[in-house]
């Protein structure tokens, strides 16, 4: 399959915990594997935090092999020589060929592990016994697809590793003593001492040499990679371990449903400009999954690893993991349960920041307003209809011939003035910008390249000279955002521009990075790093495909280890520049993801089309990369290619008003599609659900507060509050926002009904309190089109505001508090307030945070931390969902007040003029 180097029993050093011997070892025959059960290592870098343990267990495992093979040796002697993997000692006929033993047909077909895996090749029998594998023709499919069953797959007794030895240390580490081996660098946590009461544990088998990670509760098997072949050659990487249940989730950037399909399902990660589409692999990448496993546990594993690489799923349960370059470095996380997971994977990869307020509102663009005048026309008629709007966009035409940090003085002459009166009206603005410089412009007419050529920011080609490609200013040169005197550079250019047009937010866009060319306009020379002996399943079929040159060198290593890092690394230059510029919190926007980008920027989820079925997969999309650790994420409203319909343009802004970023945009040259150019039905409509957005935003921001301090998710899939009930780990057409809010849009053409799925419990229409018991059963919805679904949750206060056309209006208006109670009359919730865009409130103390609860007829609130900020907001009523009986009379801090009570047992206290900074209770009898 691949050549690699074998190494000697001298170059091992392992130390780490128990070692068993194969036949002392559990489950590890993959036909008896438990699926329910899990696993884990440790780490060179981590093996678990304090912080982490006090959080729920983070397993920290196996971080730092490189050269694997620096630990293990082959049962041969060692040679000096480049040799295919080993061949297994099984019989030979008396020609020499290689005769298949019989234990390949007692295999399970959802057991077989591919043995070919490379892309574009019709296996043939003498081809697989070439690599000593059995072979077994599917009897179900013609040829031997990509998805599917494997034809050519590893025999039982396939040569791995044995481990030779093991030593015990204070941390546990797999290291290589003698080279050092590309490691991705972001950062996570160094750990200063091993767990002192892990939740799991870990068991080494000699030979072949494995892992087995199991959850000490109940034995559930996380992880155990002794199922199949390990190989760790020079470019080329392969883990496989079972999966203790089909339930599986992440593993972005794909076009896919919320939970993957394990049905031969092969994922690529090299990240690449392309529409969203099945199969194939979209603008970030995010090698992290979350298992549910079949009691409601769960636990996460995370391969921290930027090279190109298949994941491949099977039924087994199992996946497989198949790099190109760098280390296996992985981490387990233990939860227990579903967000605890997430809380502990963000502990590691960081934190999403917390957004400035007004990025919480509603967005306008389109590629294709064409003159500034244009687009001040449009924010002029969202504010002629009462239409919510926080932030204008323009793409690419407002800039002068495409090239960056310019502005075309012809049609976008007034661009200047439309931002100073989008300030005046508390609105904002947000241009993009591409990295791909114009390095074809007049010497000395162009400082952006002429600056950079100077100070050697940009990324060369294999011989040392500037890499040139092509992106829509025509020939261009690539930023190298490794390199921190690009991050200096990049400020210097975005502060220029900011005096000439005083913007609020970036969007950076074509940053995987795209290029119209294959690598540059010369091409890319014939190496091992254009050419690796295995490529995975890449759009395009090579590493160059629509980007730079695999072997293009970059400060910190070669393109080649660094190409996903691209998008990440430009955020992090634009959040920094962004902080010095407005000292505000950042506002970015990028199409291109790696873990832990939720600290830089949020994201969208790429140039989707005006179609229903775009509208229907935004949703999983959504999900995923919430718990990726990216919450301030949305998909463009009503589609950016093709010419949307009015009807899904309304459905399509019902759904987007709850993305947690609220984006309309259209491409040049398609019918207009803001709210504003639709009949007036369709435009009362999409007024009415960004209203209700609007109303919603101190919920929505406290939701954020706590992603940003804990780790939580903002839009929630069901399966994370409702673990136990296995309907509900496949939902991807409803999602929670936070734990409270069910949201159920319509999806469909024609339909004036949605069906939606009420887990157990008891719940409310948000909008009249009018409520419903379910046994957990799906419910078929009224859904006219001025109309979306959104229930409330038995429990539950949530903090609403009178909306006004901004944020800024907005959040001065008197707080409305929506009390859901369960069935004994109880409910809790909480306010989380700031000045809305200070850096760092909440490490600065700088803000309010008030909790409510509710029991016995009586709601409370309590000033956990006080601010000036709470002073400015009132509580003007509170409805309480679910009051039984219709009370005598209602007192707010002993006094009486004024009170309605209907049929369908909701009563609102109106009039109340409650300071928020203040405790007060409000009973009823």
């Amino acid at each position: 399959m691949v050549s690699y180097k074998r190494l000697t029993p001298e170059e091992v050093h392992f130390s780490g915990a128990a070692l068993l011997d194969p036949d002392e070892s559990t489950d590890t025959d993959p036909k008896e594997v438990n699926p329910e059960l899990p696993l884990l290592p440790q780490t060179r870098r981590c093996s678990v935090t304090g912080a982490l343990l006090t959080l729920g267990g983070l397993i920290v495992v196996l971080s730092g092999i490189w050269l694997l093979g620096t630990i293990f040796w082959l049962q041969k002697p060692p040679s000096t020589e480049p040799h295919r993997p080993p061949l297994p000692a099984v019989a030979r006929s008396p020609n020499g060929t290689w005769l298949q033993p019989e234990s390949c047909s007692q295999i399970p077909e959802a057991w077989r592990f591919d043995c070919y895996p490379e892309r574009g090749v019709v296996v043939t029998e003498e081809m697989c016994h070439a690599r000593n594998c059995c072979f077994i023709q599917h009897s179900q499919s013609k040829s031997p697809g990509r998805n599917g069953v494997p034809w050519c797959f590893y025999t039982p007794d396939y040569p791995s590793y044995e481990l030779v030895s093991i030593s015990d240390t204070e941390m546990g580490k797999i290291t290589d003593p003698a080279e050092k081996r590309y490691e991705v660098p972001i950062d996570v946590p160094v750990v200063q001492k091993k767990a002192s009461n892990p939740s799991y544990t870990v068991d080494f088998i000699k030979d072949p040499f494995g892992l087995i990670v199991k959850r000490a509760q109940t034995g559930t098997v996380l992880l155990n990679t002794s199922i199949a072949p390990l190989f760790y050659a020079d470019q080329f990487l392969q883990m496989s371990t079972s999966l203790p249940s089909r339930f599986i989730y992440g593993l972005g950037e794909h076009r896919s449903n919320f939970l993957h399909d394990i049905q031969w399902n092969t994922l690529t990660m090299w990240a690449r400009d392309v529409p969203p589409m099945e199969l194939t692999n979209l603008y970030g990448v995010h090698p992290f999954y979350l298992s549910v496993e079949s009691d409601g546990m769960a636990h996460g594993f995370f391969m921290l690893n930027s090279n190109a690489m298949d994941v491949a799923l099977q039924p087994a349960p199992a996946i497989t993991w198949r790099m190109i370059g760098g280390i296996f470095d992985f981490y387990v996380f233990l939860g227990p349960d579903p967000s605890s997971v997430i809380a502990q994977y963000l502990d590691v990869v960081g934190k999403p920041a917390m957004p400035i307020y007004w990025a919480l509102g509603y967005h306008l663009c389109r590629w294709g307003y064409k003159s500034s005048e244009k687009t001040w026309d449009v924010v002029k008629e969202m504010r002629n209809y009462g239409i919510p709007q926080d932030v204008q966009w323009n793409d690419i035409d407002y800039m002068d011939h495409a090239l960056d940090f310019t502005y075309d003085t012809m049609n976008f002459s007034t661009l200047p003035d439309l931002v100073k009166d989008l300030h005046r009206h508390y609105q904002h603005y947000v241009m993009i910008l591409d990295p791909g410089i114009s390095n074809s412009q007049p010497s000395g007419s162009y400082w952006p390249f002429d600056e950079g050529k100077k100070r050697g920011i940009f990324i060369n080609d294999s011989n040392g000279e500037i890499l040139t490609g092509k992106v829509w200013p025509g020939l261009t040169a690539f930023p190298d955002f490794s390199n921190p005197d690009t991050h200096e550079w990049w400020y210097q250019n975005l502060k220029s521009f900011h005096e000439k047009v005083p913007f609020d937010g970036v969007w950076i866009d074509m940053n995987e990075p795209s290029n119209f060319f294959d690598g540059s306009i010369n091409g890319c020379p014939d190496n091992e790093l254009e050419n690796p002996p295995y490529t995975p399943g890449i759009l395009g079929g090579t590493l160059k495909a629509k980007t730079v040159c695999a072997s293009a060198r970059q400060k910190i290593s070669t393109h080649y280890n660094i190409h996903s890092l691209y998008g990440l690394m430009e955020a992090k230059a634009t959040e920094s520049a962004l902080r010095k510029i407005t000292d505000k919190r950042p506002f970015v926007i990028s199409r291109s993801t790696f873990p832990s980008q939720g600290r830089y920027s949020g994201h969208w989820l790429g140039d989707n089309r005006s179609q229903w079925k775009d509208l229907a997969t935004s949703i999983p999309g959504m999900l995923t990369f919430n718990i990726l650790g990216i919450p301030l994420i949305g998909a463009d409203i009503c589609g950016f290619g093709g010419s949307t319909t009015e009807e899904l343009c309304v459905r399509w802004t019902q759904l987007g008003a709850f993305y947690p970023f609220s984006r309309n945009h259209n491409s040049i040259d398609e019918q207009d599609q803001e709210p504003t150019a639709f009949s007036p039905a369709a435009r009362t409509a999409m007024k009415e659900a960004i209203l209700l957005r609007y109303s919603l935003f101190p919920y929505l921001y406290t939701l954020f507060h706590h992603a940003h301090i804990s780790g939580h998710t903002v839009a929630t899939p069901l399966l994370f509050q409702f673990p136990n009930d296995e309907k509900t780990y496949g939902i991807d057409k409803q999602f929670l926002l936070g734990k409270s809010l069910l949201v159920t849009p319509v999806l469909e053409a024609g339909r004036d009904y949605v069906v939606g799925y009420f887990p157990k419990g008891l719940w409310y229409d948000f909008q009249t309190g009018d409520s419903l018991i379910s046994s957990g059963e799906e419910i078929n919805l009224q859904a006219p089109t001025d109309k979306i679904n959104l229930h409330l949750r038995e429990g539950s206060v949530i903090p609403t505001q009178r909306p006004n056309t901004t944020l800024w209006v907005s959040s001065g208006q008197p707080l409305h508090l929506i009390v859901s109670l369960s069935e004994d009359g109880v409910a809790k919730g909480d306010l989380y307030w700031d000045d809305g865009e200070i850096l760092d409130t909440y490490e600065k103390n700088q803000y309010a945070y008030i909790y409510f609860t509710v029991e016995q007829n009586t709601m409370t609130s309590e000033v956990l931390h006080n601010h000036e900020e709470a002073t400015y907001i009132t509580v003007e009523t509170v409805s309480f969902y679910g009051v039984k009986n219709g009370p005598e009379n209602v007192t707010v801090n002993s006094q009486e007040a004024t009170f309605t009570y209907r049929n369908n047992q909701v009563l609102t206290v109106t009039d109340l003029g409650l300071n928020l900074s203040h405790n007060f209770t409000i009973s009823w009898m």
